[in-house]
């Protein structure tokens, strides 16, 4: 080819990314050829010489940089995804010219005043129409176009500063996880232990090149050891080397964090806010941070005691099976805890990851799709990928005709970060009267398979599946025109209903029913075993509720901050939470230094929004379970009104059209039986 892959039209099936001929040594070329196309395109904006209107101005920067949004797509992915020391330091170097890009049209004074022009004339437009051209003003507005100056050089350097910052966060975060490991050399430090633990740890110890076991902080390696293992002295080193990831040492974040919070809060101070929480919640459901931490408090208040309550429980149970300690330590609770719900419900991932071969969970939530919304997936092998695990579907509306492309990533490397996460390496969108189709991928860290087992997914990374899974549903049923606008692109706080809402099927009969079947046997899985999942589907709902809401929180402690604290990064932490604590705080551990998701993932000031929008499914939900599980009235409503709209219209609107009135705010601690 002339052009860069990267840049090229690619002749793969419906244009699919040519992962096959990218090599790192591209991605330099490409940003800065779709940089200097971009500018071109805003420069032909600005000497635009006619009446500035929506279509010359508005439609025209909407559209514009389509190149650098596609090579984005495609990098900043994979850097997550599959990345290595060349791309780290490949986004060390464009990230600088990326926020400059930004920077060259939110602090164009022409162009502002093109932008401004066009909101105070701009005549009928309908809906969509109008809201993209609010969204476009605010984001000039919130981006600096207002300052003068030496503000506006100041805003400039700040925000360049910070995307190296938040760069090199997610950067220690994952030196910091892949730097750990329990290499284990005798059999009597495995007691506890099942096979399936064990026989992961040798397959992590053959491909470090160890001997005996080894365990990782990757959470398919770090979570079941917590809960088995009987070695109290083992899980607590584990439990701290987890907790402690990036607090001191070669990877440490503190002064990373105190740095992120320092440019956040000049820059809301430049923009005219007191906080950066009042800058980022202006634009979302919530609006302010008072209604975020009434939100907070309103769950709070009866939760903390059932968590209390369920810990207390755990506690006697530990004492009466001859635990000796006063207190559940926390590399204590993973384990007492799991064998406490095994008393009291008879149920353990031991007992139900058989039923779970990720190929047939593969089929059954992909099924699920179909029997909610008549689509279809076809498996593509010749489509590229990007590395050997990753598996591509054609996906096809009722009629048959291709809607989207889905890439499925599901096992842990080091060269991928940890969690499970959906993304898009094109988002669906309408130009020139043509609807360009989505390209979506979800990434998992789920078990890889062993040299006697399939993969076996425990019923709570099930759960996971469903909840990225609801995300790319979003991404592809979109049927939107302006791409700020298609998929995902809505609020923080709403974004999490279409992922959340499809947690709910891991709790149903029928779905479980459809698919579950031991791994070896083919036997389905007992009726006694889905009614111990439907029984156990609240326990621990009051420690969980409180720990989910502690992230928030710490969240929303970091971000109305006025000033950088005095205090350290622990003690800060440990203070925000005490009021709110359940189990024993511990020395050198804590949650901020690796919590990517508030300083390198853009949930800062926004964590609330898990919970925000779990109030939004626990309603939503109702609506499935009086008008159809499976499809129908509810199903129909929903794709309708809220997976193929996007943010086209205000989302408090589109939520309302889907259920005939907004959310019951008490729906949430109702499904979790608080109250």
């Amino acid at each position: 080819m002339d052009r860069n892959p990267l840049l090229a039209h690619s002749d793969a099936p419906f244009g699919a990314p040519r992962f096959d001929l990218f090599t790192n040594d591209m991605y330099l070329p490409a940003f800065r050829e779709a940089i200097a196309l971009y500018k071109k395109e805003i420069d032909a904006i600005v000497a635009d010489e006619a009446e500035p209107d929506f279509r010359n101005t508005i439609l025209a920067l909407e559209y514009a940089g389509e190149d650098l949004r596609n090579v984005e797509g495609i990098f900043f992915n994979l850097l997550e995804a599959d990345t290595d020391e060349q791309k780290q330091a490949i986004a060390e170097e464009i990230s600088p010219e990326l926020t400059e890009m930004g920077m060259y049209i939110s602090l164009n004074e022409t162009l502002f005043s093109k932008v401004k022009h066009v909101y105070g004339n701009h005549g009928e437009l309908g809906v969509s129409e109008m809201r993209l051209l609010e969204d476009t003003y605010l984001s000039f507005v919130r981006s600096g176009a207002a300052l003068e100056g030496e503000d506006r050089e100041k805003y400039r350097t700040l925000e360049e500063e910070l995307s190296l910052l938040e760069l090199k966060y997610g950067n220690n975060v994952l030196a910091a996880t892949n730097a750990y490991t329990l290499h284990l050399s005798s059999e009597e430090d495995l007691a506890g232990l099942p096979d399936y633990v064990k026989d992961a740890g040798v397959q992590t110890a053959k491909e470090k090149g160890l001997e005996g076991w080894a365990f990782t902080l990757h959470f398919p390696s770090f979570s079941p050891f917590m809960k088995y293992s009987t070695r109290r002295d083992l899980r607590e080193q584990m439990w701290k080397a987890y907790n402690s990831k990036a607090l001191g040492g070669e990877n440490d974040n503190t002064e990373v964090i105190r740095k992120i919070v320092g440019h956040r809060i000049s820059i809301s101070n430049l923009l005219g806010y007191e906080t950066y929480a009042d800058y980022a919640l202006e634009r979302r459901m919530a609006k302010n941070r008072e209604t975020v931490e009434k939100f907070l408090d309103s769950l709070m208040a009866p939760s903390l005691p059932v968590a209390r309550k369920e810990l207390d429980a755990i506690l006697a149970y530990a004492k009466a099976e001859g635990f000796d300690a006063d207190e559940l330590m926390p590399w204590d609770f993973p384990f007492w805890s799991e064998k406490w719900k095994q008393a009291n419900y008879q149920i353990d991932e031991q007992l139900l990851k058989p039923y779970f071969r990720l190929e047939d969970c593969i089929s059954a939530v992909l099924g699920l799709a179909t029997r909610l919304y008549g689509i279809s997936f076809e498996e593509r092998t010749d489509i590229p990928v990007y590395h050997k695990d990753v598996k591509v579907y054609d996906v096809k509306d009722e009629a048959g005709e291709h809607l989207a492309l889905f890439y499925a990533d599901f096992f842990p490397r080091e060269s991928k970060r940890g969690g499970a996460w959906m993304t898009a390496f094109r988002e669906q969108f309408c130009k020139d009267g043509k609807d360009l189709r989505p390209f979506i991928s979800i990434v998992t860290n789920f078990s890889k398979p062993t040299a006697d087992d399939p993969s076996l997914l425990t019923h709570g990374e099930l759960e996971t599946f469903l909840h990225e899974f609801g995300h790319s549903l979003h991404g592809m049923l979109s049927k939107g025109v302006y791409p700020s606008q298609c998929g995902t692109s809505v609020a923080r706080d709403f974004v999490e209903l279409p992922s959340q809402i499809m947690e709910n099927w891991a709790y149903e009969p029928e779905f479980l029913n459809s698919f579950a079947r031991h791994y070896r046997s083919g036997e389905p899985i007992p009726a006694e075993y889905i009614q111990r999942i439907v029984e156990a589907k609240n326990c621990l709902s009051g420690y969980l509720q409180v720990r989910q809401l502690h992230f928030g929180y710490l969240d929303m402690a970091w971000h109305t901050l006025t000033e950088v604290p005095s205090a350290d990064v622990e003690t800060f932490e440990r203070t925000v939470l005490e009021p709110y604590r359940t189990l024993t705080m511990v020395p050198c551990s804590a949650v901020s230094t690796s919590f990517g998701h508030i300083f390198s993932g853009g949930y800062s000031a926004g964590y609330y929004s898990y919970k925000w929008a779990e109030v939004l499914e626990a309603d939503a939900f109702e609506l499935f379970q009086q008008k159809g599980l499976f499809g129908g009235e509810a199903a129909d409503s929903f794709r309708k009104n809220i997976l193929e709209r996007g943010s086209s219209e205000d989302e408090s609107v589109l939520y309302e059209r889907f259920r005939g009135r907004q959310p019951e705010p008490d729906a949430l601690l109702k499904k979790l039986g608080i109250i």
